[in-house]
């Protein structure tokens, strides 16, 4: 278990590392710390970036797929927090020059119209408890060198998330199986992926009954109006400058898009 004063110590290197664009080295190479250790990190990082004027407007889930889980060896996903700063409109550009080592997911997104509160939150409490749904880019990075993480590392900074892009139409989920809505990725015109979503734990619902469960550990609740990335469909998808990315779900969910610029 790390002291407070590592703790602090680690929340402003990577504070710093997100201001000045210089990734650091891994955190878990140079410290013995525990996953409980990493989110006490991102408590720290979400405590700083709100002191200085950021407002939480949700979280994110990571990790949802089995093969990213077993890249990193562990069994479960992993989440962290949204801010306003990283809501970018759609038909705004991504700036790389604001970003260290960017890429992208295609996500469906939660707009809660009602609080969740674990233990115990299953698939229809989260579809109860769902404004509705929207399409969704997550544009992750690290502040980790060369993206060389464990899990320790991606939790601690925040698991990852950079920017968040959200698309259109917001569909209600009632009559939607969220299993099996399709989605196809473009960059630049031409197909890179495909999926449903049945690839985030089987359902995107299944995601976030674990965040409101895995949340309620900590006496944290999900809260109305609040933005939850239910996790990434398809593998990351690298960035340039000058990229035009397009998913397009079926089943009604809409598009979202996404322009990369310097």
């Amino acid at each position: 278990m790390l002291d407070e004063k590592d703790i602090l110590k680690i929340a402003q290197e990577l504070i710093k590392a997100e201001d000045k664009r210089s990734p650091i080295e891994p955190i878990s190479e140079r410290y013995d710390l525990t996953i409980e250790d990493a989110y006490k990190i991102q408590l720290k990082v979400i405590e700083m970036k709100k002191q200085r004027g950021e407002r939480i407007i949700g979280k994110k889930i990571g990790l949802t797929s089995k093969r990213m889980q077993e890249a990193l060896g562990v069994y479960q996903p992993d989440y962290g927090h949204i801010t306003d700063r990283m809501i970018i409109e759609e038909g705004f550009p991504i700036r790389l020059s604001e970003l260290i080592q960017p890429k992208i997911e295609v996500e469906i997104a939660f707009i809660l119209k009602k609080d969740l509160e674990g233990p115990g939150i299953t698939v229809a409490d989260v579809l109860s408890a769902t404004k509705g749904v929207i399409p969704a880019f997550e544009i992750i990075d690290s502040r980790i060198k060369n993206w060389k993480i464990k899990i320790q590392d991606t939790i601690a900074d925040n698991a990852s998330i950079g920017r968040v892009i959200l698309g259109s139409p917001m569909k209600d989920v009632f009559g939607l199986d969220l299993r099996t809505v399709g989605v196809v990725v473009r960059k630049n015109g031409e197909i890179v992926q495909t999926a449903a979503g049945a690839a985030v734990l089987g359902n995107p619902a299944n995601a976030v009954a674990w965040l409101a469960n895995k949340l309620s550990e900590y006496g944290i609740a999900l809260k109305k109006g609040e933005l939850i990335l239910s996790g990434s469909l398809v593998a990351a998808i690298n960035i340039k400058e000058g990229d035009v990315i397009q998913a397009e779900f079926g089943d009604g969910l809409g598009s979202v898009t996404a322009y990369v610029d310097e």
